[in-house]
């Protein structure tokens, strides 16, 4: 099929550039103002007032309780994990159609991914298909909780689990709790990682009554959704813990970085206190009472955020605009069906994605749009087919395959 009807369309949506990328990051506010700020005063390190700025107006614009600043997206999604209690050998469900960082954060740990599939209007985590599995291979059974003393827990030894002190039992006995465990590996399974694929909401209520059923923790990957909205709420504040990303292509960048969404203000202290080392305050001293992790943002990277959070919702309005000229345009072309946002959301539309007619059509829109300058690209190659967890469980992923043979990413930058 001859393609050029579309590439010129995306062309022209563009500026006629002799090279569209797929997505660019926008400056156009206090980013220069901020930064001389941070070098004027030689606060560029971690210590310094945009950071918790940062923090603070986040939360503000999300209704978290309470947010933290990282380093990464995946430092926020492997801290998010430990803080939800993941530990070595339990298993985490989540989606195979996913960016490499879920199942790194988790991998970190020593937890093993199950894939569930995603659904045909979100591309995201299935509700329905993640019912169906846990129906069919997981349980509920009572455990034993041990006593701990609150010095067993500072001194805690597993580096890979920092345990929130009022995450576990102070008592004068043992004491039990309810978990989920696969009847087939006999591991529990402590945790489920949705992610907002593209932008797109999941649907995220029905996941979180999920996890409630089963005992299962829901740690929300909202590394691509900063400014979508399910049902009137933000991404990534579903859960207890929610992960963003500030990478270079994202709606909105720090150059390098991300931030976990809290709506629990203790656990959400506890984690500002391990990313920086668990480092007790004092004017002199270098003392620390936990494992700890060097995970803070910087505060020149933050005077980054800070400026580009002013115009984030100027910028998802843009996207949502191209969005809105891409379904217009694609209505009127055999072939080709554009990815719109689900039901009950206000997607982000971080990246737009259209959707081919078979594997064969995709390759050739892919081979077509890249030799004439228009930057386009398939989804990531899913996790299951990657050497390190092509030995995972998952539920045959109807749906993620389907994708996969079909999607393709295309230009989706902010104009301003």
């Amino acid at each position: 099929m001859d393609y050029s009807k579309t590439i010129n369309f995306i062309k022209e949506l563009y500026g006629n550039q002799e090279f569209t990328p797929l997505a660019v990051p926008v400056f156009a506010g206090n980013e220069k103002k901020y930064l001389n700020e941070c070098i004027d005063t030689t606060f560029v390190s971690s210590v310094g007032k945009f950071v918790d700025r940062f923090e603070e107006d986040m939360a503000r614009y999300t209704g978290a309780k309470k947010a933290v600043v990282c380093v990464s997206g995946t430092n926020a999604l492997h801290m998010s994990l430990m803080l939800a209690g993941v530990e070595r050998d339990d298993e985490v469900l989540t989606q195979a159609l996913t960016f490499i960082a879920t199942c790194n954060a988790l991998s970190y740990i020593g937890a093993h991914p199950v894939f569930i599939d995603v659904d045909k209007s979100t591309m995201g985590l299935s509700p329905d298909a993640m019912k169906e599995w846990l129906h069919a291979n997981a349980e509920v059974k009572e455990v034993k909780v041990p006593k701990e003393s609150k010095s067993d827990i500072l001194s805690h030894t597993d580096y890979n689990t920092p345990q929130h002190p009022n995450s576990l039992t102070l008592g004068l006995s043992d004491s039990s709790t309810l978990a989920c465990f696969n009847k087939r590996t006999g591991r529990r399974i402590k945790a489920c990682v949705p992610m907002h694929t593209f932008g797109h909401p999941v649907r995220i209520e029905e996941i979180a009554a999920l996890c409630e059923e089963w005992n299962i923790e829901l740690v929300e990957d909202a590394a691509e959704s900063i400014g979508s909205l399910y049902k009137g709420k933000h991404t990534g504040t579903f859960g207890k813990v929610g992960a963003i990303s500030f990478n270079g292509n994202k709606t909105i960048t720090t150059g390098g970085g991300g931030m976990m969404l809290f709506n629990d203000e203790e656990l959400a202290a506890h984690a500002k206190h391990i990313t920086t080392q668990a480092k007790v305050p004092h004017r002199w001293e270098f003392r620390h009472d936990h494992i700890g992790y060097n995970y803070r943002m910087p505060n020149i990277n933050a005077a980054l955020g800070c400026a580009q959070l002013e115009n984030l919702d100027k910028y998802v309005a843009s996207k949502r605009k191209v969005a809105a000229e891409y379904i217009e345009f694609f209505k009127n072309v055999d072939g080709i069906d554009f990815f719109e946002e689900p039901e009950n959301t206000f997607s982000n539309y971080w990246l737009s994605a259209v959707v081919l007619e078979d594997k064969e059509a995709q390759l050739d829109f892919l081979q077509q749009t890249n030799d004439n300058g228009v930057m386009t690209r398939p989804i990531w190659e899913l996790m299951n087919r990657l050497p390190m967890f092509e030995n995972c469980e998952n539920d045959g992923l109807e749906n993620t395959i389907w994708f996969a043979d079909r999607v393709v990413n295309i230009p989706s930058s902010v104009r301003l």
